[in-house]
């Protein structure tokens, strides 16, 4: 129950591009190379989005660095690589995915205990105005902790 979580990768980028709405946690299927890469923290998300194709889902355009050690086992570092989710959840997300203006993002990657997971979002995208809004607020709130911090020195 209390297992470890190490963060791996982050996708800083689909917080300010989408609106999330859920999360799920899924398994990936990795070669032994990949999980050695994986420990030594090369691996990207910023550029990838996920799939839902004949009932699996798949993640596509995830950057994982070859292993340095690794020789004929490596594989290539973009491949398409299957997720692992419940058919109950995959139904769910395929039929929300159905609806206008929902997709699925990969926003984490990390060790929970020895297994990688990946946490992927179910995101509506944001409009130009929305984002200038969510920068608005971050920089008056960086503004009020600053004021805060010089008042109490």
């Amino acid at each position: 129950m209390g297992e470890k979580i190490k963060l791996i990768a982050n996708n800083k980028k689909a917080y300010h591009d989408y609106f999330i709405d859920e999360k799920y946690e899924a398994g990936i299927e990795l070669a032994g190379t990949e999980v050695k890469s994986i420990r030594m923290g090369k691996c990207s998300v910023k550029e990838s989005f996920v799939r839902i194709d004949k009932g699996e889902v798949y993640v596509c355009g995830m950057n994982i660095s070859p292993y340095e050690k690794g020789n004929i086992f490596n594989k290539d570092p973009l491949r398409v690589r299957k997720l692992l989710l419940h058919k109950s959840e995959i139904e769910k997300l395929d039929s929300k995915i159905a609806q206008k203006g929902y997709t699925l993002v990969p926003l984490q990657v990390y060790f929970k205990g020895s297994l990688v997971k990946v946490e992927i979002g179910l995101a509506r995208g944001k409009k130009l105005y929305d984002k200038r809004d969510d920068i608005a607020k971050k920089d008056q709130k960086r503004e009020i902790e600053r004021e805060f911090k010089v008042r109490n020195l």
